[in-house]
């Protein structure tokens, strides 16, 4: 079984479909795993429900085959490694309730982070020692992270988070936990989102002034987490140097384009499957150390600095 679709309901998970328990597929499921084989969960953002068949995740980007008719529909555990052969690992694609208000959704994700952290530990208990390995998208990104001081020490091996919508400080809280001090996190962060970013700071409550969204990094230093800005240039470079071509961005605003880009999954499944040729020192020695600043890409446009060259020039 390459795929196990999970649902979170309050702060429980379990399984999508009627039939075995969650935790009799998750034995069933780890029992038949090569002792390196990883598990990685997929948690999505803003917009997915379970509970409503337009917009429910597991006929979307978490399936093997996407059934929904949309341009963002690809899938994530295919491009992944997943699906192929009996020892690629297990996926598990972990759906909530994430539409409503933003802040709805906020708060719901909290609520999700729980039942993720029971999942985990379940999988801890039947399994000991086996790595969990996480990619999330947006919201997913507060799942997890609200997950982590739930959670055991080894809990979780690497996590990539995609455009997380969270603000830099409970990130670093979550980092402070002793799962977050023993996994590590590449928080894959792009211009592209700036705008979005710009909305979770304008809509939702900073549990500091002044605290800004992840795109903006991690706003202390840690040795397990990594920024890494992939439609910056020398970013870029640096990963084609090591063998992963990611193409440029070519849209200003794109809150999908972390994995819809061409490339940049192909770099997810080397994170997850080759961390050894692909070490968080390896990145850091070769990548910028901080992301650029926001709205960088927007003010490059010659007619946005044309309109503030116009508008400086009037107001003096």
């Amino acid at each position: 079984m390459p795929l196990l679709s999970v649902n979170a309901v309050g702060s429980v998970a379990t399984p999508a479909d009627p039939g075995p328990t969650l935790a009799d597929r998750l034995r069933q499921s780890l029992a038949t795993l090569p002792p390196d084989a990883p598990v990685v969960l997929l948690l999505h953002g803003f917009r997915f429900s379970p509970e409503f068949p337009k917009s429910n995740p597991h006929t979307h980007i978490l399936a093997l085959e996407p059934r929904q008719n949309c341009w963002k529909a690809t899938s994530w555990p295919r491009h992944l490694g997943f699906g192929r052969t009996a020892d690629e690992g297990l996926c598990i694609g972990f759906a909530w309730q994430a539409r409503g208000s933003i802040w709805q959704a906020y708060a719901a994700a909290a609520l999700a982070g729980t039942a993720l952290a029971a999942l985990v530990g379940q999988i801890q208990d039947i399994d000991p020692g086996r790595r969990v390995d996480v990619v999330a998208h947006s919201l997913g990104a507060r799942v997890l992270l609200t997950a982590l001081p739930l959670l055991a020490a080894g809990s979780i091996g690497r996590a990539i988070l995609m455009s997380g919508a969270e603000f830099g400080s409970r990130a670093a809280w979550a980092l402070s936990s002793p799962a977050g001090q023993t996994a590590e996190f590449i928080n894959i962060t792009t211009r592209e989102n700036d705008l979005f970013d710009f909305l979770i700071e304008a809509c939702l409550r900073a549990p500091h002034r002044g605290d800004r969204a992840l795109g903006q990094g991690l706003p202390v230093p840690a040795r397990n987490w990594l920024d890494l800005q992939v439609d910056q240039e020398a970013t870029l470079a640096a990963l084609a140097a090591l063998g992963h071509r990611i193409a440029p961005p070519h849209l200003r605003v794109c809150h999908w384009s972390a994995y819809l880009r061409p490339g940049l999954f192909g770099l997810y499944r080397a994170l997850l499957r080759d961390r050894d040729t692909l070490s968080l020192a390896l990145l850091r020695a070769r990548v910028p150390p901080r992301p650029e600043p926001r709205w960088s890409r927007l003010l490059a446009l010659p007619v946005i600095r044309r309109s503030l060259l116009i508008g400086g020039k009037a107001a003096s």
